[in-house]
Order: structure tokens, then sequence, then C-alpha cells
């Protein structure tokens, strides 16, 4: 027989019920039999998303407990169960005691269930590098680790070589110089500022392997062959949530048992002719990087230091003067306005792939036909803006969070190969006021006439040549550089075929207008800065000028995208368990 047609057909018990269990290939079925030998429900669970087979009967969590009984063993599987928000669906741990007639018959069914697992689930990880960080969020990364995620990892015999970080970048520069054959993925215990520090050292250590040139802005970086895994116990988790849709230490840790794999675009950003940084959600400046800047004073408030950072720098009602060029991205494949949301299984994704990694006659152009435009005799596709702007923000997924369901950009996709770039430029303090809480709602953001939105796949930002030597002014701060600000006159220029752009009327009233004074002085500030700083991921970057590049599908999480509680089938209540049919 074939291990594809692998079937195990015979009677069990539950309890004091009996059932008609059933092991094809892909599915373990067992159907609840009446006395009159009259089927009733069925429950089906995919293959591929069985944790584990354990003889006996078998507690996980919250406490391991074994009773070695003959005839019995133990079934773990995927189960699904509304997270309480719009998107994003709750794994927990399902569990089945089973009761055969005899022993003989019991280890039949451990044998062939493992088996099945072995032979339709060949993606999932047999070691993992884990990295904690034990300071992070509410420093509970060790015991979050310990308590939910090694015991699952043990069921789904997963070995695990676990190092707890002491300094910053201790794990990037791990990444970067140790050995690390044999390891499957990486998982990181911890927020964004942990998933950074991996991110980079994957990517980083995948390119020296590859010989290639990270500081090189127009070079196609080589996909990283290492998985990475977030188990969320950070101040913030946006990478996890916009992945997975919850935040949830044991959702996300079944997502790496089962070996779910999801691409994800990088960003990276240059300045001159190196490397600065890479990003997957919020590269902000002016409004987001005022906040991360001014939270960096009140640390020891913790996650509500960015509320109370969010409303003074608010109320400081500033705008800043900048060049934003961007290259389009085509709009005939997707659109940062159509209202659509990037799920599991997303089909612009996955035409993405087949672009992006078509087979070429030039084995070292991966993205060369994606990235041309780089080259000097495209120059003129670019699209350049100029003018004051509240923030500019280019994100490469949706940027989603719990006190922000729908994100930074809604219709953003994770592995598309593109990034929207939003410009809000000047405007009245309390039309921000309207486009920071359409934030926290499901109304349109960019429904605004001083907001615009671009798919792009690269970004230049300069600052007016006056202003590039002055440097970020704090909250509070007595003011300085010069005595008045210059007029700027925003304009939009382009040369080839590219679509033009919309008149915004109120949008750009500012036109010729000085710096808008702050809107309350005497409480946060004496004086505008003349420039912001960039809030990259979380971090501050060191210059103002950068050059951006999408990457398409750089690395790859163990992660499914979100996926939408209204394509699964409704929970029994009785069994606590998805009747859901797989393809």
């Amino acid at each position: 027989m074939e291990e594809t047609d692998l079937r195990l057909e015979s009677s069990l018990w539950v309890g004091n019920k009996r059932y008609r269990a059933v092991l094809t290939g892909w599915h373990f079925n067992w159907t609840e039999v009446d006395k009159k030998n009259r089927d009733k429900k069925t429950i089906s669970v995919p293959v591929a998303e069985v944790v584990g087979v354990e003889e006996g009967r078998v507690e996980i969590l919250p406490q391991k407990s074994v009773e070695d009984t003959d005839k019995d063993f133990t079934v773990f599987y995927v189960k699904r169960s509304s997270s309480g928000s719009s998107y994003g669906l709750l794994w927990t741990l399902g569990r089945t005691q089973f009761s055969c007639l005899s022993r003989v018959l019991r280890d039949q069914w451990a044998k062939h269930l493992r088996t099945a697992l072995k032979t339709h689930s060949p993606l999932r990880p047999n070691r993992l590098l884990v990295f904690i960080n034990p300071f992070g969020g509410k420093k509970k990364g060790r015991k979050i680790y310990h308590s939910l995620v090694a015991p699952l990892f043990e069921l789904a015999g997963i070995s695990s070589h676990v190092i707890v970080t002491e300094r910053a970048n201790q794990a990037r520069d791990h990444l970067l110089k140790k050995d690390l054959t044999g390891f499957d993925g990486v998982v990181c215990v911890g927020g964004d500022g942990m998933f950074s520090e991996i991110l980079h050292g994957v990517i980083g250590r995948t390119q020296q392997e590859a010989g290639l040139c990270e500081n090189d802005p127009t070079v196609n970086l080589q996909p990283c062959p290492l998985h990475i895994g977030i188990i969320p116990a950070g101040s913030t988790d946006c990478v996890c949530y916009a992945t997975v849709g919850v935040i949830n230490p044991v959702t996300s840790a079944l997502h790496i048992i089962i070996g779910d794999s999801q691409p994800l675009d990088v960003c990276s950003v240059h300045h001159a002719t190196a490397l600065v940084r890479y990003s997957v959600s919020l590269l902000g400046y002016g409004f987001y990087g005022d906040v991360l800047a001014e939270s960096e004073k009140y640390r020891w408030m913790g996650p509500l230091r960015y509320d109370y950072s969010g409303t003074m720098v608010y109320l400081s009602n500033r705008s800043y003067a900048g060049t934003v060029q961007y290259l389009p991205a085509d709009p005939l494949l997707s659109s940062p306005r159509d209202r659509t949301r990037c799920l599991s299984g997303c089909s612009v994704c996955s035409r993405s792939t087949e672009r992006l990694f078509s087979t070429s006659s030039d084995p070292g152009s991966l993205y060369s036909s994606h990235f041309s435009q780089f080259s000097s005799d495209s120059e003129g596709e670019w699209v350049s803006v100029e003018g004051r702007f509240r923030c500019v923000s280019l994100t490469c997924m949706s940027s989603s969070c719990p006190k922000s369901p729908l994100g930074l950009s809604p219709s953003a996709h994770l592995a598309d190969g593109t990034g929207d770039l939003i410009l809000v430029w000047d405007t009245h303090p309390l039309e921000f006021l309207k486009f920071l809480y359409r934030h926290t709602s499901t109304q349109d953001q960019f429904d605004l006439p001083f907001v615009e939105v671009h798919r792009v796949k690269a970004v230049r930002f300069s600052l007016p040549p006056d202003k590039e030597d002055d440097g970020y002014e704090e909250i509070g701060s007595s003011g300085g550089g010069m005595d008045e600000e210059l007029d700027y006159i925003e304009t939009v220029s382009r040369t080839g075929s590219q679509q033009h752009l919309a008149e915004r009327g109120t949008g750009r009233e500012m036109t010729n207008e000085k710096s808008t004074a702050p809107f309350l002085c005497g409480l946060c500030c004496s004086k505008a800065p003349a420039v912001s700083v960039w809030n990259c991921d979380g971090e501050i970057l060191p210059s103002k000028e950068i050059l951006c590049r999408i990457h398409g599908q750089l690395v790859r999480l163990y992660a499914r995208g979100i996926e939408d509680g209204a394509a699964v089938h409704n929970c029994s209540e009785e069994n606590d368990k998805c009747e859901r049919g797989y393809t």
C-alpha cells in the first residue's frame, strides 16, 4: 500500500460513545454511531493539523499529565475559535482521548497517524533556534516560552536550542557569526524589536553566504532559506498581529509546529552608499517619527508612553518640508484603494510569487524585471511631490494592531513585492485628528482631501537644501535654527506615461503659506523643529534623507496570513471543534 493511500478504519470509543474512525491520507475523521448503528455527527481533522499522538490518556496544557493505559491513545490537533475581532482566528490545542478494543489496535492507530504526519507534513520543523528576550513587554518572555510553547514543541517532536539574550543585538550577531547547520528555522520570543534583530540577522547571513553586498540598493537580495517564527511577548507585536491576526503565544506556536509558510516583503532603507536598516511594518517621518522620539523620554511608563507621547506630539501641531519621489507599482495588479484584504491564500500574493520567481535566462536577475526602473535610463518613471507633510509613511503590510484593527493601509499585501506610500499633507489640526481617529474604526482614512496613498516599489525622501544640517528638536526645547520658514510651493512633476495626479483642493490650500503655528504652543513647545526623524519599525534612524526599495518575498514566516473566520464552517458546540473540509 502506498503511503499516500494510507487508510485505517475501526470502531473507537470516546467516553462511553462509540465512533467509526477513519484515517485517510489527508484526514482523520470520527463519526458518532448510535445504538442502531446510524451515523450522527462527524468530526474531521486534517492530518496536516494534527499536532501529535500519544499513547495513554495524556494532558499537555496547562500541565502535563500521563495515565499509561494499554488500550487508549490521545490525539492533539489544532482547534479554532473566534478571537473576538473582525479578522483572525484563535488557535488552541484540541485534545480527544480514544479507547480501543485491544492494545494491538491502539498501537496500530498510533503508528498510522504518525506515519501520515511525516508523509503529509514535510515542511514541519525538526530543530529550531529560539531566542528569548527576557526584558521585552511585561518581562514574561521566559515564562511564556517554558509554560506554553516548550510543551507544545516537545509534543510535536521538535528539538530546540534556547538562548536567553542579555544585550541588544545579541540575536542578530549570533545569526551572523555562528554555525546554523541543522536548524530549520529561528524563533523569537519577544516583540517587534526582537523580530527586527532576527530579521537583520537572517537576511544578513543569507547575503553573506551568497556573496552579495547589502549596501547596494540595486542588488537583488537572495531570499532567506531559514523560516522565522514569532512568539508574541513584547510591548508591540505588530508583525505577529498583521500576519496571524491575533496576539496569542499558543496560536503562534501551533503555526510554527505545523510548518506554515508565509512569504513576506522587506523594505531596505539606504542612505548614500550604505544600508541603514530593514523594515517590514512602519517607516514613518513626521508624526510617527516624533512620537517615537518623544516616547524615548518616558520608557518608564511602558506601553502607555506611546499614547502619552502621541497626544503631546499631536498638540504640538507640526508639519515638515520635504521632497518625496516614488516609483509606482503596476496599477493593474492591485491598488491600495481596492478595499481588499490580504488574507490566507491571497490571490494577489500568489500571482506575485509567479511573477517574482519566474524562470529567467539570467540566474542572477531574480527581481531584475521587477526593479529595472532603478537604472538611469528609466529615471523618468519616478514621480516627485514636494511640500509640507504632517507625515510620510511607507509600509509593506497593513500594520494592523489591536488599537487599529485594519491598520495603516488596510489593503496592503504581505507578499506582492510592493509597499504603500501614505502622504498626509499639512492641514488643520482637527482634520489631522480625523485622519488619526479613522485608524481606530472601519472608516476609510484615505478618503480625505489632504491624504494620498500610492502603491510603490521604491521611495526617495530628501530635505530642502537649507534643512539638511538641522537637527531634531524635542518637545519643550527652545527652538533655534532659522528665524523664519521659507515658503514652499507644492509641485507635482513627472515624465513618461504615468497617470495624472488628481487635484487635492483642501489638502493643498497651504500653498504659499508659512508653517502652521503650534496648536497649543505654550503647553508643548516654543517653536516647531525644522526636521523630524524616521521611525523604522520602532527604531529611530540616524539619517533623514533615505532611499527605500521593496524586496518581494525576501523572508518567510511560520504563519499563513490572517484566516477569514467567515470562510470557516460553524463550530460544533458539543465537541467544540470546527467541522471543516480542506482540499
